[in-house]
């Protein structure tokens, strides 16, 4: 079924790209939020998983994917414009669970302390408040590579890090999708890259402490750049967080190889659905149909 697309005029005059998945009319819903270079195409995998049980919203900021063609910006978007854009298409669609993934998870969270009366519960995927120096390196080299227009060398650094565990077909999308940025994209990614740089965990991470539905905190366990060690300090500010360690797994979680997208469906379920339904998805598993991994659309986060 495809998906029901629209344009959304949303707080600040941006205009905001939405895919709304409507599965089945019974099930709940799951809004996706994205990193900072990826677009709804980046979620095709998790959409794969999640059509089982969940109906989904996605969306691309302003600057990226479908959103781009609908504004003419002359301005940077700024984290507070995605908190705000976010909490927006939270209150219009009324979802009941969150996901994010990567740098994606900042707005989540910061948009969950506003407590949204229809979020019960969510998922934040690679990511940690600490900026550690694998980390560093690579947003210091992304921006100076991004702000010299290099975007060759900055498809090659993405998938030598971060990327690096991407199976060789997502490399190469990577790799044509960060080289045919223009100008305008790519000093708005070096803009969002000086933001994580000079954000201060201290001045947003105390309003975490509104936060009072279950969150959980998905890293991989070879991912050396948002590490599961590191996220655990949420635990002081989150009351009902939990976390998780995806073996043999890198950052980019789902898109990684059949075993890992398979990983994170199971992570996925056995938290956001009751006991009756985590189960049965168990039984699912256990009998071998389990959907298929098929590597065939960009990522970039």
């Amino acid at each position: 079924m495809d998906p029901e697309k629209m344009v959304v005029n949303v707080p600040g005059g941006f205009n905001v790209y939405v895919e709304r998945h409507r599965f089945d009319s019974s099930f709940e819903t799951v809004i996706l939020v994205n990193g900072a270079l990826a677009t709804t195409t980046s979620f095709s995998q998790t959409v794969k998983y999640l059509k089982e049980h969940f109906n989904v919203i996605l969306y691309d900021l302003p600057y990226a994917g479908q959103s781009k063609q609908h504004n003419d910006l002359n301005t940077f978007l700024t984290k507070d414009d995605e908190v705000q854009i976010l909490s927006y298409l939270i209150d219009r669609f009324a979802p009941e669970y969150l996901m994010s993934i990567s740098w994606g998870g900042v707005a989540g969270l910061l948009a969950l302390a506003r407590q949204p009366k229809s979020i019960k519960k969510a998922i934040i995927g690679s990511f940690s408040p600490v900026l550690n120096k694998p980390m560093m390196d690579y947003i210091s080299r992304a921006e100076a590579l991004l702000e010299a227009q290099d975007q060759l060398g900055a498809a090659d650094l993405l998938n030598s890090t971060v990327g690096k565990y991407l199976p060789r077909l997502l490399k190469v999308y990577n790799h044509r999708y960060l080289t045919s940025l223009p100008v305008s994209d790519c000093a708005q990614v070096a803009f969002h890259i000086r933001q994580v740089i000079s954000l201060d965990a201290s001045s947003y991470i105390e309003k975490l402490a509104s936060i009072k539905i279950p969150v959980l905190f998905g890293n991989g366990q070879l991912d050396e750049y948002t590490t599961g060690s590191d996220v655990r300090m949420m635990a002081r500010f989150i009351d009902d967080c939990s976390f998780v360690t995806l073996e043999n797994t890198g950052h980019f979680l789902d898109l990684e190889s059949k075993r890992s997208w398979n990983e994170a469906r199971r992570v996925a379920f056995n938290f956001l659905l009751d006991g009756a339904e985590s189960r049965k998805h168990h039984e699912h598993l256990l009998a071998g149909t389990a959907g298929s991994f098929e590597p065939s659309f960009a990522a970039a986060s």
